[in-house]
């Protein structure tokens, strides 16, 4: 990319061409598409660090492997944080119980959101889930509110 001023002077943007040029150098990765743009190679670089780090931290605290991110795993976490939230299981840092009622209804309405908008593009077993999940946490927070 370059552009030229209206005193002649040229600008060129360089960035993305060193960049490239010495991640090529450093480790070559045959994997890549062709045509894979320096964005889309450092978004693959910044995933495998994530998950590399994600696995040593899992065997520094002793814990088993991560479950595979899915939406149904997604909603069931988005659904334990609001559980810690209403003060009916333990913070797992703290391990105590604590109540947090915006926090925990901010939280539901996530997944309501979530709900609308991923509505006719989940399989029947995703739209159970959200669908039961979402009922189950609205009943708990009413009973805590009211």
């Amino acid at each position: 990319m370059a552009e030229k001023d209206d005193k002649g002077f040229v600008i060129r943007d360089r960035r993305f061409v060193s960049r490239q040029s010495e991640e090529e150098k450093a480790e070559p990765d045959r994997t890549r598409e062709p045509g894979a743009t320096v964005d889309d190679q450092a978004a693959d670089q910044a995933t495998r660090q994530a998950e590399e780090a994600s696995r040593k931290q899992a065997e520094e605290t002793g814990a088993g492997p991560l479950p595979e991110v899915n939406f149904a795993t997604f909603v069931v976490s988005l659904s334990s944080s609001v559980l810690v939230h209403l003060g009916e299981i333990e913070d797992p840092q703290s391990g105590r119980k604590t109540k947090n009622l915006p926090i925990a209804k901010q939280t539901i309405d996530i997944l309501g959101m979530l709900e609308e908008k991923t509505r006719g593009n989940l399989s029947p077993d995703e739209e159970q889930l959200l669908r039961n999940v979402l009922y189950d946490l609205r009943m708990r927070y009413v009973r805590e509110v009211g």
